[in-house]
């Protein structure tokens, strides 16, 4: 007879953990960040899935989304994903509630993987065996001495890329990225804008990024911007690439970024467009435009879906949730020149929380 793979059990618990410092980019800064961790149980197996939001991820799982699929089949996630989408109808699908079906699709690709005991990328089939990544943070609250100390390190472990953030006082930036250009010797440089910039000053700054050998300016003016990231990169030096998407959470928001050739390279962040599904819809629509693709933030999460994405180019290695995921997670993955790779003698993406570790970081929403 069969095993029963029907769902049977879906937790969420959020959890607040400091930062190492105080930090900001170009239009917010932060001394924490929560962590929102789903665990969904059925067939003997347990799946695991999280975000990065605010907690109230937590009831929107708890009340909305657990109701709504508990009993569906485990192997049925493209039904699940269509019934948590429809169920957040008036809620409001983008922000919060995506966050939400985010970690919830997470968790029921690791549960599938689990189920039939192979590497999540095995189940979506690999493209490559390991994925570079660019070192990130450069935060504006940091001196110009730490910020050159942090990526100079990420050059030395063998980064090809390394990115800052600029944005908040514009006119430092150019100061700020001379000082992290001199100290990381042959690695391509990175600014991040946040949308801090008009477009005005983004074309302008522009120009100076590159005579600083700034190949890549991230989000010169807000991603909601589709007309004045399409200015910025027609306008761009050559060699400059124009990149954003990390605040996409649709399909329809990705295919409207490249259908308006807003961007050089695409990203996408798995814990806010719908998990692993949403990833590959998005890696499915840069392969279609001819974009490369790029992972926001969360690398151990990303890891596997990011060795199966057509016209990947790298991930990023960001700072805060690299050490948070070190932290509270078994099996996240090392950096080893300029490069990482899923652990494929695990099952699942091979991530394991730490609960009893990330107790004393546990909040009520």
């Amino acid at each position: 007879m069969a095993k029963d793979t029907s769902i049977e059990r879906i937790d969420c618990a959020a959890y607040t953990i400091p930062t190492d410092a105080p930090e900001s980019d170009g239009t917010l800064e932060w001394d924490r960040t929560t962590l929102i961790v789903v665990e969904v149980e059925a067939g003997g197996k347990t799946g695991l899935g999280y975000t990065y939001c605010h907690s109230a991820v937590v009831p929107i799982v708890a009340r909305t989304l657990a109701p709504e699929i508990h009993g569906h089949e485990a192997f049925a996630i493209e039904q699940t994903w269509a019934a948590m989408v429809r169920i957040v109808r008036n809620i409001g699908w983008p922000g919060v509630a995506a966050c939400a079906i985010s970690a919830v699709d997470i968790a029921l690709w690791d549960l599938k993987a689990k189920l039939l005991d192979v590497p999540l990328v095995t189940l979506l089939g690999p493209l490559r065996r390991r994925v570079p990544v660019y070192g990130s943070g450069g935060f504006t609250s940091y001196t110009n001495e730490k910020l050159a100390d942090q990526l100079s390190g990420w050059a030395h472990e063998g980064c090809a890329f390394v990115k800052m953030k600029v944005g908040r006082e514009p006119e430092k930036d150019p100061r700020r990225a001379e000082a992290a250009r001199n100290a990381i010797g042959g690695a391509q440089l990175f600014v991040d804008a946040n949308g801090g910039y008009s477009r005005k000053q983004a074309l302008a700054l522009a120009h100076t990024f590159s005579d600083l050998g700034v190949t890549w300016f991230e989000e010169p003016v807000s991603s909601d911007d589709l007309e004045g990231l399409h200015l910025i990169r027609d306008r761009a030096p050559a060699g400059m690439d124009v990149a954003a998407g990390e605040y996409g959470y649709q399909t329809f928001y990705f295919r409207r970024m490249l259908e308006t050739a807003a961007v050089d390279v695409l990203q996408a962040d798995e814990t806010r467009c719908g998990g692993v599904t949403g990833f590959m819809r998005a890696a499915a629509i840069c392969d279609a435009h001819g974009i490369p693709l790029s992972s926001h933030c969360g690398p151990a999460i990303h890891l596997h879906a990011a060795c199966a994405a057509p016209r990947l180019r790298h991930m990023e290695w960001f700072h805060d949730h690299v050490r948070l995921e070190h932290m509270l997670f078994d099996g996240a993955p090392n950096l080893r020149d300029g490069h990482i790779e899923p652990d494929l003698s695990r099952p699942g993406h091979g991530l394991a929380f730490r609960h009893a570790d990330a107790e004393r970081f546990r909040i009520q929403p």
